[in-house]
Parts: structure tokens; C-alpha cells; sequence
């Protein structure tokens, strides 16, 4: 009896979903059809203010076409960025069995919704959630649209307790969801040989750091939803002289960031590090903070940090925090506009806290896992 054949619709190669395509594999036979081809050479990354290549292989060991895009205004992030006249015709001569789409926000990945739906199961990935929304008309307007869009869909994979409240509110059933964990390749974050932990300690020393300075750590784009300027002025009002606060990354803010910081030499900044970097970079703290305001559909930087043995410490706004933050536990959720409610969490956080809390989050991401996903998505084969 041959495999599912499962075709895979998405804009572009992402480092957090390539190994999960792989993964799938042991189930399915799988092709993956991308709407919107970056250069070789990588991409310009807007948040970032930086150009992109990512050091670890997105095309290598599954089944995957570019398909031409004529859109004359190319990229992932609007609906008229993917115009791909031949992306059904490519599909259907794939012959699958399911289609997955990643998102509706592009223009051919709602056209093949459209086209597919009623003649093969369709599945739909994305990681959207409520806690952002208010009731003013325009978000009304907008659960009225998803309620029309998601009649296309026959299973949601939701990725966390937010993301299916989300689908729920949006008129999906609790048959038509099934649990695909948000999750990283665990084992690239582990340090079976010690290496990423010597490499850590090497790089505190240039840093001036040593085993008495609590480190808390923040990575990923300088943009104003990641709330920075929240942190850093939370971190300030902590007067202790051995605590350190690590900020690694790129954006728009960086400048503005680095001027609210500049006399507080406690406060390191880092450039963007790229992804076989990152087990070493989590480990440069003791703490990893997200303190994002809005827009933090979950935050997969979480995960990572998780994987890799670290307290995490993050706010109500961010989408993982009801799943893998268990407060007094492996870390602490804090309310987005209190810097109070912050400055009290970092104050009383010791070394020895959050050695023990980065002990039970590696605890806590095994559950999340592709394995996890992998075995929930089973009784898809006899559809």
C-alpha cells in the first residue's frame, strides 16, 4: 500500500519548518511548493535592517519546486506578494491525496483553497491567536472573513492552546483540530558533548562576565512589538552590579535602543548571530526574556531557549506563554505594559533560580516536539 501523498503549500524556506518537512516523511510521501523564491545569495530582511543567508540547509532532503511568481511586487508578507499562475496545474500533477496550505494571506494559497477544497481533505498550518484583538468594527469585519475562509478548510493543525481558541471563535469544530506542536529541532539545541557550554563560557570571559554574574538574555529582531525599550528600562531600575543583560540582534530600533542603554554599561548588545550560533548564544544567559506587546503569535525563540536549558521569562502577549511557561516553574509571565511587574521578576531572580527553572523547562519541550506532531497527524492516513 503506497504512502498519502501530501502536498505542502508555502511561500518560502523557513529554518523552523524545513526539518519538521522532513520529519513528515516517515508518513507521507510529500512535495513542497513554494509561491516565492529568495536569491541564493539569501534575502533582505526589513525587521532585521540586515541581509539574511541562514547557515543551515533549507532546501536539502525533501521534495520541493520554486514556483514561478509573476507578481510584480514579490515577497512573503502581503496578499499580492504570490501570484503563481501555475501552482494548481503544478499540484494536481503531483496527484495528492491532502493538501496543506501554510496561511491564507497570500493570493495563490487562498486560490488553491479554493480550487481544492471539496475534492481533496484540505489542511491549513498557522499559529494566529486572540490576544491581540479587540472589538472595534475593523476586527469584526475581519472575523467575518476568516469565518468564510476557514469553510475551506477541513483540519486545522494548531500549534498551542491560543492558536485553537483562535480557531474555534472562527467557527472551526473540535473534530476538524488536531495538535501539530509549534516546535524546533530539539536535538540541535541539546549539548550531548558539553561544547556549546565550553564555547558559552569562552565567550562570557571576552564579554567580562563571570559564574557570579546573573545574565538575562534577549534575541531576535529590535523592533518596537518585541517592547525593548520596556526591558532595558525594567533592567535599569535593578541596581545590582552583577546582574547583566544581553540583547543580540538587528532592526530598526537598535540606535534609538542602544542610546536609552548606553550608560548602563551592564548592558551588552550583540549583532544578528546566525542559527547554528544560537545553542551558544542561549547559553551566554541564565534567563531568556521576551517581552513582546503585541504580535507574538508564540515565539519559537522560546522553544530554543527551552531545548537548550534556560529559565524563560515572558509577557502575557506572547502566544507560547500559556503552554511552556509554568510560573515559579521553569519561568515567569509578566504583564506587557508593567514595568513593575518586570523589574520585580528580574530583581528577585538568583542563579540558582534559574539554573533549576532551565532544568524543568528541558522537561517541559520534550512534550513539544515533531514526534508529537507526527503521531497526531496519523489517523490522517486513512482519510
Amino acid at each position: 500500500m503506497r504512502n498519502k501523498r501530501l502536498a505542502i503549500i508555502h511561500t518560502h524556506p523557513v529554518q523552523y519548518n524545513v526539518p519538521w518537512f522532513i520529519r513528515l516523511q516517515e508518513k507521507f510521501d510529500i512535495k513542497v511548493f513554494y509561491t516565492w523564491r529568495q536569491t541564493h545569495k539569501g534575502y533582505w530582511d526589513k525587521k532585521f535592517g540586515r541581509f539574511v543567508k541562514w547557515d543551515i540547509p533549507l532546501t536539502e532532503g525533501y521534495e520541493h519546486e520554486f514556483v514561478k511568481n509573476i507578481s510584480p511586487w514579490p515577497g512573503p508578507n502581503t496578499l499580492w506578494g504570490t501570484i503563481n499562475p501555475q501552482l494548481i496545474h503544478k499540484i494536481k500533477a503531483f496527484r495528492p491525496d491532502l493538501l496543506l496550505v501554510y496561511g491564507w494571506k497570500n493570493l495563490s494559497h487562498l486560490h488553491a483553497m479554493q480550487y481544492f477544497h471539496g475534492k481533496i481533505p484540505v489542511l491549513f498550518r498557522g499559529d494566529s491567536t486572540m490576544l491581540d484583538t479587540t472589538q472595534n468594527i475593523k476586527d469584526q469585519i475581519r472575523s467575518r472573513l476568516l469565518r468564510k475562509i476557514y469553510k475551506l478548510v477541513d483540519y486545522a493543525l494548531y500549534v498551542g492552546s491560543e492558536n485553537k481558541k483562535y480557531y474555534l471563535v472562527h467557527g472551526m469544530q473540535e473534530s476538524q483540530l488536531i495538535f501539530v506542536p509549534h516546535a524546533v529541532n530539539n536535538e540541535h539545541f541539546s549539548d550531548l558533548d558539553g561544547s556549546f557550554s565550553r564555547n558559552a563560557r569562552q565567550w562570557r570571559k571576552e564579554l567580562g562576565l563571570d559564574d557570579k554574574n546573573l545574565t538575562f538574555l534577549y534575541a531576535g529582531k529590535f523592533e518596537p512589538k518585541k517592547n525593548l525599550r520596556l526591558l532595558i528600562t525594567a533592567f535599569m531600575r535593578d541596581n545590582d552590579p552583577s546582574h547583566r543583560l544581553i540583547l543580540v540582534g538587528n532592526g530598526q530600533q537598535e540606535q534609538e535602543l542602544k542610546n536609552l542603554a548606553y550608560r548602563d554599561k551592564r548592558i551588552i548588545f550583540l549583532a544578528f548571530q546566525n542559527q547554528k550560533k544560537m545553542p551558544v548564544v542561549y547559553r551566554l544567559g541564565h534567563v531568556l526574556v521576551l517581552p513582546s506587546a503585541w504580535g507574538e503569535t508564540w515565539g519559537l525563540v522560546v522553544n530554543e531557549a527551552m531545548a537548550s536549558g534556560r529559565a524563560v521569562i515572558v509577557s502575557n502577549r506572547v502566544g507560547c506563554a500559556s503552554d511552556l511557561v509554568h510560573p515559579r516553574d521553569n519561568g515567569y509571565i509578566f504583564n506587557h505594559k508593567n514595568i513593575l511587574d518586570l523589574s520585580y521578576i528580574l530583581e528577585k531572580t538568583t542563579i540558582e533560580k534559574a539554573e533549576k527553572m532551565g532544568l524543568k523547562s528541558l522537561e517541559i519541550i520534550k512534550h513539544w516536539s515533531y514526534d508529537t506532531g507526527l503521531e497526531n497527524m496519523s489517523h490522517l492516513l486513512s482519510l
